[in-house]
């Protein structure tokens, strides 16, 4: 298929249609991180980030805990590192393998807690305490294999151009920026500051109709581009 799907509009339109029959309650906490990246840089070190609010909300599709589901609204924006030779890195809301991703990294770095009901184990990200290091991958466990754990990283040659996106190794950062260029590291913390918001003033085409009818085939390979909109910015 040629034109590109408008990937938020479908999973919006996936989730509604199972919204009639789900009962839903609001126990599951709502909270704010802050998601930071830094960049070893021949001129040292450069860090960007950005504030991102999940609002969770827990339901059940039928009378029995294993058919327990949790819904996720993000709200927020990618994370922009600007570099020397004003380069940018950007940290997207999503990784490699997981669209979901800014909604459930906090998730994913909180405390266990051996029998822990279900309705409990989204509490935990409140526990989680100071800045984090986001790990490099996420363990395998009984249904998914070890998979990466960094949000996925781009750069642009032209910012007024969304087809000049090049997508950026995160174990090789100098492939795409030059020597002395490396990832340091990426951290999150829980924080009560309000969502970032002004990516628009760099990324001027964003929610412009005419990104919608570019081509998949103009975007680099493995860059999933249903909707460049939703991978830097989610609603405010």
């Amino acid at each position: 298929m040629r034109a590109i799907i408008g990937l938020w509009a479908l999973l919006a339109a996936m989730a509604l249609a199972g919204c009639d029959s789900v009962a839903r309650d609001d126990r599951a906490p709502n909270y704010r991180y802050r998601l930071t990246v830094e960049v070893d840089t021949p001129e040292g070190l450069r860090t960007g980030s950005s504030v991102i609010e999940v609002e969770q909300n827990m339901g059940r599709s039928g009378a029995s805990p294993a058919h327990g589901q949790i819904y996720y609204r993000v709200r927020g924006e990618a994370v922009a590192v600007d570099l020397p030779g004003e380069k940018t890195l950007f940290a997207l809301l999503r990784s490699e393998n997981d669209v979901g991703w800014s909604a459930r990294v906090m998730q994913m770095i909180s405390p266990n807690v051996d029998g822990e009901a279900w309705e409990d184990v989204f509490d935990n990200v409140l526990l989680v305490e100071g800045e984090v290091e986001v790990p490099q991958t996420w363990p395998a466990n009984a249904v998914l294999p070890e998979r990466s754990a960094y949000p996925m990283l781009v750069t642009f040659g032209n910012f007024d151009d969304p087809v000049s996106v090049e997508m950026v190794d995160p174990d090789d950062l100098a492939a795409t920026f030059g020597k002395g260029y490396a990832l340091e590291r990426i951290t999150v913390q829980l924080t009560e500051y309000p969502v970032t918001t002004g990516i628009e003033e760099r990324l001027r085409w964003i929610g412009k109709p005419f990104e919608r009818h570019l081509q998949t085939e103009d975007f680099p390979a493995g860059l999933p581009v249903g909707d460049l909109d939703g991978l830097f910015k989610k609603p405010s």
